[in-house]
């Protein structure tokens, strides 16, 4: 059996859906960001409102927590391990003058407190989505929404199935 390393040398340049470069050391998932019309049907679908703390799990670069607090009024807070990435995040946030109504957190996923969340979105693979969900189905209150963008999670049915450009986009209901 071939490891990460030997594989990715032998598969540069490979399209793979949703999939980017592996960082050893950052993390389970590839940094790869959701286009604008995606990440506004997650939230449009999350029925996303001022009322909200919109947390994303695995944030990146933050546009779907700078796009929850500019354009839908929400209260966002971004969490990623990956301490470049949060740097971005930073930066974009000030750009488009939001840095004030967000947060971000370098931090891991897993052991992040979540509890605060009325919204949570996700962007990551589908076998990291079903390790997360007891920690969701624990930590979230009744009621609160769950998006993702391409991953399901596993036998956890969705209230709801929308497709945007061919992406599927998935919503459960904790």
């Amino acid at each position: 059996m071939l490891d990460r390393r030997t594989l990715l040398t032998l598969l540069p340049g490979l399209a793979v859906p949703a999939c980017g470069q592996y960082i050893e050391g950052k993390g389970e998932v590839p940094f790869v960001p959701s286009p604008d019309e995606v990440i506004e049907a997650m939230l449009t679908l999350a029925g996303v409102s001022p009322k909200d703390v919109v947390y994303d799990l695995g944030c990146g670069d933050g546009r779907i927590v700078v796009m929850a607090a500019k354009k839908f009024g929400a209260a966002s807070v971004g969490i990623d391990i990956d301490p470049d990435r949060i740097k971005e995040a930073h930066e974009f946030a000030a750009e488009n003058g939001v840095a004030a109504k967000v947060k971000f957190l370098e931090r891991d996923l897993f052991q992040a407190d979540i509890s605060e969340a009325t919204v949570v979105t996700l962007y990551l693979l589908t076998s990291v989505n079903i390790k997360l969900r007891p920690k969701l189905q624990k930590e979230l209150k009744p009621g609160t929404r769950v998006v993702s963008h391409q991953f399901n999670m596993g036998d956890w049915k969705p209230e709801k199935r929308v497709e945007v450009g061919g992406r599927p986009i998935y919503l459960w209901r904790v």
